[in-house]
């Protein structure tokens, strides 16, 4: 058996934040928010961590996290570029944007050999939520079998703007379907969305939705790959510059034909993070506050 491995998507820089959000610090000691989930994963028993980045973004990169990391992980990086394609297709003229983040976790095939655990660099998850992942990939026997960390939604939405979320189904703890929504917008304590800017849908604040916090086998990996190939077949045509191959929606293609099951873990985690500028008050106070409340040492991995 493999100890699983933590894949952390990374390639993105944060056009809506106005910069490379993945790095900027969220407290007086100039931890990042990177930071804490990776100290969150070591403490529930991650050794092994994949960064997934763009090429140009490699110096900075190992500057600001690898380097200090190698003394509690071992670290691999993986490029995510828009030319790792299927033999066969070609990158569209103009098209510099990646892939997505099922051709993301799709780049890692050739490092990662046992289960694995996926998050955004730029999300804060919370000790409970890696906890629940490590404990799920540590403990389970079945190739088609994965798990996802549900959080309600009305904890993973900002004042300042909108989110992209999986909107998920749920039943007897098995997830049943699962949405990309990419414009959801704070309500009060709930949400809505919208696919055109004009009309709205509303979200309950107690709908589960996927932060990216998933748990997978390898097998994983072969279906991503396989799968690439007709998602570029039906999409290059329509939208060659934009079109994107997300992750929730190979998992979703696997549970409606039956071949994959999925566990939905519980959490009830504030989701913190930076889509937006101005996101960063709000993180850094929730910061010190759970510093305030023991969660977190003021000075991490002391």
């Amino acid at each position: 058996m493999h100890a699983p491995t933590l894949v952390i998507m990374a390639a993105g820089m944060g056009s809506r934040f106005g910069g490379l959000k993945q790095i900027e610090p969220v407290d007086d000691q100039g931890h990042i928010i990177i930071d804490f989930s990776l100290f969150d994963a070591w403490r529930a028993g991650f050794r092994d961590i994949v960064f997934i980045i763009k090429p140009e973004l490699d110096d900075a990169f190992r500057e600001a996290i690898g380097g200090r990391m190698e003394r509690y992980f071992h670290v691999s990086y993986v490029y995510q570029t828009p030319d790792k394609l299927p033999e066969g297709y070609a990158v569209p003229e103009g098209r510099a944007k990646p892939w997505g983040t099922g051709h993301a976790i799709a780049c890692c095939k050739d490092v990662i050999n046992g289960p694995f655990a996926v998050i955004n660099a730029d999300d804060f998850y919370g000790p409970t939520a890696f906890s629940a992942i490590y404990n799920f990939l540590r403990d389970n026997t079945q190739e088609n079998h994965y798990a996802m960390v549900g959080y309600r939604l009305r904890n993973t939405v900002t004042e300042h703007g909108s989110v992209a979320r999986g909107v998920c189904s749920v039943k007897h703890g098995l997830l049943t379907d699962i949405t990309e929504r990419t414009k959801i917008y704070k309500r009060g304590e709930d949400a809505a969305y919208t696919e055109d800017g004009e009309t709205f849908v509303d979200l309950s604040g107690d709908t589960i939705v996927s932060m990216n916090l998933w748990g997978f086998t390898a097998h994983m990996l072969d279906e991503l790959v396989a799968r690439f190939p007709a998602f570029l077949d039906e999409n290059l045509p329509q939208n060659p510059l934009k079109c994107e191959y997300f992750l929730p929606s190979v998992v979703d293609a696997q549970l409606k034909s039956g071949t994959a099951t999925v566990q939905v873990l519980p959490c009830e985690e504030v989701w913190y993070g930076v889509t937006y500028r101005e996101d960063l008050a709000s993180v850094r106070a929730a910061i010190a506050d759970m510093k305030k409340n023991g969660i977190y040492e003021e000075a991490l991995w002391t």
